[in-house]
């Protein structure tokens, strides 16, 4: 099955880079380039990828572009996965990428394009409906918060480390009560318990969802190695 991307970076050698290195791999079929945020989103309306690849800082305000094409894919073909380059680990515009969940979402350090079979499997893994985060992005967080995430994880139940996974996976609580068979009620309860054992604050239900599901995605990468990415 081939993927088809559409990739966007206002730096000339950055959008090169990327093509000599997709143009080389069979199953990826690049069908885009783009260098700018208004440009991008036409794109993406007459070929509609299965996957984006973003610069997060692009004209015309060189802010957040990257961020709110995901935002905007979200409501308009959540099925379009999107892969967020930058040269920032700061864990918070991981955060805002993931905010709206972690499915068909990733954030890559820009280190990572001149490794082919990296950024491939990467791209592979968004258009399967998974997420992958740049390693380097989830130590920043965990240092941030001082946290052991191995030793917080011990303390769930297995029943919490199932209902994790699927948080971490980007379903809605609705989603997770199906796959489990178990009531929306229940699994507000439980992802209470995880939000308490895993220290995270009181605050908006997203953010917090957000920090859990990075926090699994961590411990995940510590045991298996690679990129992190949930169970697909």
């Amino acid at each position: 099955m081939t993927i088809t991307v559409v990739i966007a970076d206002d730096n000339l050698l950055v959008r090169e880079g990327i093509v000599r290195v997709l143009e080389r791999v069979r199953d990826l079929r690049l069908v885009g380039v783009a260098d700018e945020y208004d440009s991008l989103l036409r794109m993406i309306d007459e070929q509609k990828p299965d996957v984006v690849l973003t610069d997060i800082r692009m004209p015309p305000s060189h802010r957040m572009e990257g961020i709110e094409v995901a935002n905007r894919l979200h409501d308009s073909n959540p099925a379009t996965g999107v892969i967020v380059l930058s040269q920032y680990a700061d864990p918070q515009y991981a955060l805002a990428l993931l905010k709206r969940g972690s499915a068909r979402r990733g954030y890559l350090l820009k280190d990572r394009i001149g490794n082919r079979n990296e950024l491939a499997n990467a791209i592979r893994q968004i258009a399967a409906g998974g997420s992958v985060i740049d390693p380097q992005v989830v130590e920043e967080l965990v240092e941030a918060r001082r946290a052991d995430e191995h030793s917080l994880l011990q303390s769930l139940t297995p029943r919490e480390h199932e209902v994790l996974a699927q948080v971490a996976s980007g379903k809605s609580n609705a989603a997770i009560a199906r796959s489990l068979v178990v009531s929306k009620r229940a699994v507000e309860r439980h992802i209470g318990a995880i939000f308490d054992k895993l220290g995270l604050p009181d605050e908006a239900e997203a953010s917090r969802r957000v920090v859990a599901a990075l926090v699994y995605l961590a411990e995940r990468h510590r045991t298996a190695g690679g990129p992190i990415t949930p169970d697909g």
